[in-house]
């Protein structure tokens, strides 16, 4: 499998490590130190070498950070990981709700007579630093920077990855790297600079047309690259991860202790996207009088916009990803119903985990799961990023509502679904709840708005029908998705704070849901990719864009109060159960066939 079950922490290590860390920190004379969860390549997942905030704190989730003083520990965590920090972590971290507290308020709270607070500049980005710092003008507290204060003191840290490196297919990727390399130094060119700095590895991985193996779940190389306008590219990394690759004219591969002096030898303007860069490069070309500009890493947009080679490998990805979330889905049921006929029957979350995985392993196609699966049952669904564990591991019930959310990674596609599923009859409650999040997803689906519009315009549509009950869910809408590669990808998001503009091509996650800690947790999600649009009779513009949804699996037609849907609504579920049906037919069992027929009848027959 390529999931296990081990608990990634333990709540009894925290207090020891913390202690060693503030020791650490009183004999440099410091008086706190920021230890966020992040590498120098800036990107959401991070090799086991780089996992100092989970080795301090316990708290394994993909998002947050830690302030420590001599008399607090703060671990700010966002909405989708409260419930898991406070799972996860001993008392001596106080888990602070975040972005609704600043770090610097918390600062100017927590050191009323001034401070001096270490970080490491090699994991911050400069844009992450210079917001702190405004907001501590005039407290006293100061930021220095300084080597890594946990390094030292984590004795049996594990050794970098080195992961084989790939050549993507061209057939896959739909562009030479030659022509993406042109492209971006064109950019670099129009806009009067000599060369850009990539630190994040899908970036350079989709530039260079390469996949890689260091980090599970993500099939990148973690790399550093200079790339130069004339759209030649410096590639800083382990020559050992490349014996099998054959770099194309024009990539250079360099040991990454080449990589500060290569900084320092180029000549500017120099492009550093400042949400992504580590602080560490900017204060080297800075040193070395060599001039930057601010603006995002060239890759980003044209990356995030699939080729029609991409598409159709999404496609082919969701179709063989969907017969295997069948097949699923009707083992899943019968092992409900056996449940339901006979109470000591065994039904668990590592069972549902392990099956699904079995199921797509099956279609010979996987290379990896595009992330641990979330299979929470009952109380654990309402955990946003729930991953289940030998130590968590729950016994499912009559009643309970199922959350499984899960992907896998195929060389032509990323996938990720979400459904949820009633484990025999559950609760008018959560099946109100259940149908207001369906209505979101739906209203998402059918969404048709005039170029220009960002993620953050349609966010409301999902949180709408929640809204009218006054309900509402701690996390964005919808993600961007990468081509075999990140299932997280930026800059596309449907969420409140997204301002980046939709764009055909792109391919994004509609997941709309509802948590009642303690109880249940309902998601909804389908991965949808952006298209143009025909206007409608008498439109006054002519721009229209729409989503074309990919994922293939059926909604559970038992969680939904039909009274409440609107004819639209209605209409909409019934032509994708039509098309869910009539697509994985041919791909499935006889048994799963028939389920199929049952599981995406027409709403009302």
């Amino acid at each position: 499998m390529f999931q296990d079950f081990t608990s990634p922490s333990r709540p009894q290590d925290g207090p020891p490590r913390l202690s060693a860390l503030r020791a650490a920190l009183s004999a440099k004379g410091l008086d706190g130190v920021i230890v966020p969860r992040a590498d120098l390549h800036q990107g959401e997942y991070v090799a086991d070498c780089d996992a100092r905030l989970a080795w301090l704190t316990g708290f394994s989730g993909s998002a947050g950070f830690c302030i420590v003083l001599p008399d607090r520990a703060g671990l700010f965590v966002d909405g989708r990981y409260r419930v898991q920090a406070r799972a996860q972590c001993a008392e001596v971290f106080t888990i602070v709700p975040w972005p609704e507290t600043r770090p610097a308020d918390w600062l100017r709270d927590a050191c009323p007579n001034g401070a001096v607070i270490t970080f490491d500049p090699w994991l911050h980005t400069p844009d992450e630093i210079e917001t702190l710092e405004r907001g501590l003008l005039g407290s006293g507290v100061s930021l220095v920077r300084a080597a890594n204060m946990i390094d030292p003191i984590w004795t049996d840290r594990p050794a970098p990855p080195m992961g084989e490196v790939m050549a993507y297919p061209e057939s896959l990727a739909g562009v030479e790297t030659a022509v993406k390399r042109r492209d971006a130094a064109q950019s670099l060119v129009q806009n009067g600079q000599r060369a850009t700095i990539l630190t994040q590895p899908d970036s350079i991985c989709w530039l260079l047309n390469l996949r890689g193996s260091d980090l599970p779940r993500v099939p990148v190389v973690q790399a550093l690259a200079v790339l130069h306008d004339d759209a030649r590219v410096d590639l800083f990394a382990d020559a050992a991860k490349f014996e099998h690759v054959a770099l194309e004219e024009g990539v250079t591969l360099r040991p990454l202790a080449a990589f500060e002096p290569a900084l320092r030898s180029l000549s500017g303007p120099v492009r550093v996207d400042r949400a992504s860069v580590p602080v560490a490069v900017c204060d080297i070309l800075g040193e070395a009088g060599v001039a930057s500009a601010a603006m995002q890493d060239p890759c980003l947009a044209p990356k995030a916009r699939k080729t029609a080679a991409e598409l159709d490998g999404a496609r082919a990805a969701h179709l063989r990803d969907g017969a295997a979330m069948a097949e699923f889905l009707c083992w899943l049921d019968g092992q409900a119903q056996k449940l339901l006929d006979d109470p000591a029957h065994v039904l668990t979350e590592i069972h549902i985990v392990r099956h699904l995985e079995s199921c797509r392993a099956a279609t010979g196609a996987l290379r990896d799961i595009s992330f641990d699966t979330i299979a929470g049952s009952g109380p654990n669904g309402a955990i946003v990023h729930y991953r289940v564990t030998e130590d968590s591991n729950r016994r499912l019930l009559p009643g309970d509502l199922m959350l499984v959310d899960s992907g896998g990674q195929y060389l032509d596609g990323t996938t990720d679904i979400t459904r949820t599923i009633a484990i025999g009859p559950v609760g008018a409650r959560e099946a109100q709840c259940f149908t207001h999040v369906l209505q979101g997803m739906i209203a998402l689906s059918r969404a048709r708005f005039p170029r220009g519009v960002a993620g953050g315009h349609l966010d409301a549509l999902a949180r709408y029908p929640l809204w009218l009950a006054g309900l509402d869910y701690d996390h964005g809408t919808g993600h961007g998705v990468g081509a075999y590669l990140s299932v997280h990808e930026g800059p596309q998001r449907l969420s409140r704070i997204s301002q980046v503009p939709l764009a055909e091509g792109m391919i994004l996650s509609n997941e709309p849901g509802y948590y009642r800690e303690g109880a249940f947790g309902i998601r909804l999600e389908n991965l949808v990719a952006v298209r143009h649009l025909e206007p409608a009779e008498g439109a006054d513009r002519r721009d229209w864009l729409g989503f074309d949804t990919l994922t293939l699996a059926p909604v559970d037609r038992r969680l939904i109060v039909q009274d409440e849907l609107s004819a639209g609504e209605r209409d909409w579920l019934n032509s994708y159960h039509n098309r869910v049906r009539m697509s994985l037919s041919p791909l499935v069992s006889t048994a799963t066939r028939d389920w199929l027929n049952e599981a995406c009848a027409p709403l009302g027959a």
